[in-house]
């Protein structure tokens, strides 16, 4: 869309070299006239706008907004910066005023728009990743503490020490440290995300307790099934099983696909999953075991 304070001319020539369509260009002095609502129809119609004022073109930007559109606008004049500034994302050009780049989000320092479509996807990976490793996060602290607190009320000890939880946690946050290498699967990309909270919980809600129930019957294979009564050698099985687990099941939150199979991690985290599964199921056995 072609927000302009030039004449129609001016505009229209300008347009036709980038072969954006003039065939109907509205005037300034035409949306004066208009009520909210008979613009928010007449900007659903037509993209190109010339002989606006800056009230009109903040004017604009804010129907926009109110018909739920997610709005940028691009401009390096000052008549610009009150729409850079009212856009959800603002952009200029190094060679803008100085007010107009104070107001924009992004500044653009080359003659190329792909930067933009390449920051967007950026970002969208960013959150992704973000996303991943905080459903992650808060899911499995919460099966672990709910595992550990009912199986400490039928074990006669403790089903895993301390030291050995603060190294577990250790090994769990060295693992997601590889998640901002992450791929994100290409579906991911194509729409914008939004921050949900409650989508969060109720992931947590869910996928804690699942996983708690996979720790349970683990505990009770080591106790009824190979009749571990031991507590050290139960609860280093306990410690490798844990980080061996959580490491898996990062892989499968990571996507809505099926994981190893539709989806696939980037070298990094598979590297360091599979180096942090060796080290938690090797140290118990060596002089290093807690």
């Amino acid at each position: 869309m072609v927000l302009t304070g030039d004449n129609e001319y001016v505009t229209k020539a300008i347009c036709q070299k980038v072969d954006i369509n003039t065939d109907k260009i509205v005037l300034g002095s035409k949306i004066d006239k208009l009520s909210d609502t008979a613009l928010g129809r007449l900007l659903r119609k037509t993209n190109v706008y010339a002989k606006l004022s800056p009230v009109q073109k903040a004017r604009i930007i804010r129907v926009l907004k109110e018909e739920g559109n997610i709005v940028g606008y691009m401009g390096d004049g000052i008549n610009d910066s009150p729409s850079i500034h009212n856009a959800e994302v603002g952009i200029s050009v190094d060679t803008a005023v100085d007010v107009t780049k104070e107001a924009a989000d992004i500044i653009l320092l080359k003659k190329n728009l792909n930067v933009l479509t390449d920051g967007v996807i950026e970002g969208r990976k960013t959150f992704g990743n973000l996303q991943k490793y905080i459903k992650m996060a808060v899911s499995f602290n919460f099966g672990e503490v709910l595992s550990i607190l009912i199986a400490s009320i039928f074990l006669p000890f403790f089903p895993i020490t301390p030291i050995q939880l603060l190294v577990q946690s250790l090994l769990y946050d060295i693992g997601q440290l590889s998640l901002p290498y992450d791929y994100v699967d290409k579906e991911y990309l194509e729409k914008p995300r939004k921050w949900n909270l409650k989508q969060i919980k109720n992931f947590m809600l869910w996928m804690g307790p699942t996983s708690s129930i996979f720790d349970l019957f683990v505990f009770s294979c080591l106790w009824f099934g190979f009749s571990i009564r031991e507590a050290a050698i139960f609860q280093s099985v306990w410690f490798s099983y844990g980080v061996v687990s959580n490491l898996v099941g990062l892989h499968i939150i990571r996507t809505a696909k099926i994981p190893f199979v539709q989806s696939n991690s980037s070298k990094a985290v598979y590297a360091t999953s599979m180096i942090l599964s060796i080290i938690a199921i090797v140290v118990p056995f060596t002089k290093l075991r807690l």
